[in-house]
């Protein structure tokens, strides 16, 4: 079926029709481009969402994330963050094979469609213009005849009139023959101009419109055929990221099946465990004698008398199973414990400790792998003067030799501390597990030396008056959330000499030239405790505050 020969007088519908099987096409490319925008905006909302999620660095999310399970839920994120990556590919992939070739294709089908349609026109209008020549020819044969016949008939009646003299009647014969004559004329164009206009019209109904038709019918099949395969490309263009979607789909499967709840259960003990036995049994205190009462060695009480025998009427005991969740609750509070970590219990402050020797270890390898690259870069100078000043890296090579000196006597601090629990945790005396819960000063191994002595630490009552004469301690009484607290008071100023970035638990960042108040001086350790306002205080290196005390002022309370 042919175009040409069934729709020969169907020009101007064919010219819709094929307006319109374009429309479509540009129908159907916008619709696969707003496609490619859904899966660009699914593909950015997976991403934002993986990221969002994903554990802060150098926080305590991060350190989650050694559980089992925070391992498959980050193995879910990064595989959801892979799954996003293929919705970009579909994005990707439909626009360059559909929407850009069907746009090209659009173009090229709108130019050759107006070609083929302005041969049409060109056509028609040839036939038409021939027809009006003919039609004219037609006319005018037809007025020639009847001018012919006027002039006959009148020189008929003029050749019968008796009265009309010889010379009228030879003009009438010539004119009547003129007219004949220009009849005859008229006749043979019009025969030659209507044997021409039926050839040109067949012509053009059954070669040249049929052509031009056949043309457009074909670029209309293309058209179809083409929106054909776009639509396989739609379709496989998804196919071709199913199974990388699926690998996606299988690494999440896997991770949900590698959660291990025994082993976080594991490490649930290595977090939490203190190194502690439980307490001893509390010894039987009789109240009946009339005796001096005193109190075990294996008493949890937690309370103590300056110097006086027996408490307040009316007054609360502070006795508490583990002390020293309460001090984890004061160092908190005031912004962070000791250097040394002797607020925590044995096993866990061994893992800070650990975990600060190695961070260390970890500072002086980076300043030794800068120094090394400085030193090649002092041996290239040297060699090759034009390429830069060898005393210029001097300063920075003194500079970090300087610090890694510092960081190795950090270093050497924290390994001696180290060593100090490491050696004190295997040793377990009846007296000591008796009262490991207390975590007081009166273990005998004399771990709570350095920072801890800034804790103001509980202590148990003993009936040896030496020992109740050294006691200096001020009663203060701390309840369980320490809603009643009062801050150490200010002993002093101090200004900063360098600036100092207070990156650890309980230190405090300062700028060089900052005025602060000193709360607690240097205890031995090398560090002095200040405050900033009301809700910042913490420790600073002595080495980088220049203090001032004040002589009026109440010192800290003392500390044994």
């Amino acid at each position: 079926m042919s175009w040409g020969t069934e729709l020969w007088d169907q020009f101007d519908n064919l010219e819709k029709h094929t307006q319109w099987g374009i429309d479509v096409l540009e129908k159907y490319i916008k619709f696969v481009k707003e496609r490619t925008e859904i899966e660009i905006s699914y593909a950015k909302q997976l991403r934002n969402l993986s990221k969002k999620y994903q554990p802060k660095k150098n926080s305590k999310e991060e350190e989650e994330y050694k559980y089992t399970s925070c391992k498959a839920f980050l193995a879910t994120l990064n595989e959801m963050n892979d799954y996003a990556g293929q919705h970009e590919v579909i994005s990707e992939n439909m626009t360059s094979q559909i929407t850009a070739e069907l746009a090209r294709f659009v173009q090229e089908l709108k130019q050759e469609r107006k070609s083929h349609f302005h041969d049409g026109r060109k056509a028609q209008q040839h036939i038409e213009t021939f027809w009006k020549q003919l039609e004219a020819s037609k006319r005018r044969f037809e007025r020639d005849c009847k001018e012919a016949d006027r002039a006959q008939q009148y020189f008929e009646k003029m050749d019968a009139d008796i009265n009309v003299t010889k010379a009228d009647v030879e003009k009438a014969r010539q004119q009547a023959q003129i007219r004949h004559q220009m009849a005859e004329d008229s006749k043979a164009e019009y025969s030659s101009i209507l044997q021409k206009f039926n050839h040109d019209q067949h012509e053009h109904y059954h070669t040249h419109i049929p052509n031009i038709f056949q043309k457009i019918q074909e670029m209309e099949e293309r058209r179809i055929v083409r929106i054909g395969e776009c639509m396989k490309t739609y379709a496989e263009v998804d196919r071709q990221v199913i199974p990388i979607i699926g690998k996606c789909l299988d690494g999440i499967t896997k991770a949900a099946e590698s959660i291990d709840q025994k082993n976080d259960s594991l490490l649930v003990i290595e977090a939490f465990k203190s190194g502690f036995e439980p307490p001893g049994d509390i010894d039987f205190e009789d109240f009946t004698q009339p005796m001096k009462r005193t109190v075990s060695e294996s008493s949890l009480s937690n309370s103590r008398w300056d110097g006086k025998s027996e408490p307040k009427p009316g007054s609360k005991s502070k006795g508490k199973l583990w002390p020293f969740i309460k001090k984890n609750k004061l160092s908190l509070k005031l912004g962070g414990g000791p250097e040394d970590f002797s607020n925590l219990p044995p096993e866990q402050r061994r893992k800070k400790l650990q975990q600060k020797v190695d961070e260390l270890n970890k500072e002086i390898q980076k300043e030794m792998d800068q120094r090394d690259a400085l030193t090649k870069m002092k041996d290239v100078y040297i060699k090759n003067p034009q390429m830069g000043d060898a005393a210029s890296v001097d300063h920075k090579l003194a500079e970090l030799g300087q610090n890694m000196e510092k960081l190795r006597l950090e270093a050497q601090k924290f390994e001696g501390w180290l060593a100090e629990v490491e050696g004190r945790l295997p040793v377990r005396t009846e007296q000591s597990r008796r009262q490991s819960g207390m975590y007081d000063t009166q273990n005998t191994s004399g771990v709570n030396n350095c920072a801890q002595d800034r804790e103001s630490p509980d202590g148990s009552y003993t009936e040896e008056p030496s020992q109740e004469s050294e006691m200096k301690v001020p009663v203060t009484e701390f309840d369980d959330e320490f809603d009643d607290e009062e801050p150490l008071p200010t002993i002093g100023t101090c200004k900063a000499l360098y600036t100092f970035e207070g990156q650890n638990e309980g230190t405090i960042s300062v700028m060089e030239g900052e005025m602060l108040y000193v709360i607690e001086e240097d205890k031995g350790d090398g560090w002095t405790r200040i405050r900033r306002n009301e809700d910042e205080e913490g420790y600073v290196p002595t080495s980088y505050v220049e203090v001032y005390l004040d002589k009026n002022a109440k010192g800290a309370m003392t500390y044994i």
